[in-house]
């Protein structure tokens, strides 16, 4: 059974979409942009900004289902420009200190509202 999770500490889903969902043993997040909870997005922050403000969102979601970054097994990174990789990934790895999960970026023509980071994460729910 699939069940969705909403948090108020993130951004609301502007679609035919949920925040995340889990089946009760993994959690999967929608991908989370740089925009604040009340939906006010900040494209036009440095992109170290943006990751910061992304990977809150992914916390904020996970934390609704009682789990933390620790918890998550992968993530996806997409950037609108891959030679932001970097700075993302100095701050990145600011929430994952210790066993980092598995993670890929890739580089996207196009993000939503602009922004130049979307990241999105697999949780283990036990």
């Amino acid at each position: 059974m699939v069940r969705p999770i909403a948090t108020d500490d993130a951004p609301a889903a502007v679609g035919a979409y949920s925040q995340a969902t889990t089946n009760e043993e993994l959690v999967f997040t929608a991908g989370q942009i740089p925009a604040n909870p009340d939906g006010e997005v900040l494209a036009d922050t440095p992109i170290a900004d943006q990751t910061e403000r992304a990977l809150d969102n992914v916390q904020a979601v996970l934390a609704a289902e009682g789990l933390e970054m620790s918890d998550v097994l992968k993530t996806t990174v997409l950037l609108d420009d891959i030679e932001n990789f970097e700075a993302m990934n100095e701050v990145y790895a600011t929430y994952f200190d210790e066993n980092p999960p598995a993670r890929s970026a890739f580089e996207a023509a196009a993000l939503p509202k602009g922004v130049g980071v979307e990241i999105e994460a697999i949780a283990a729910n036990e």
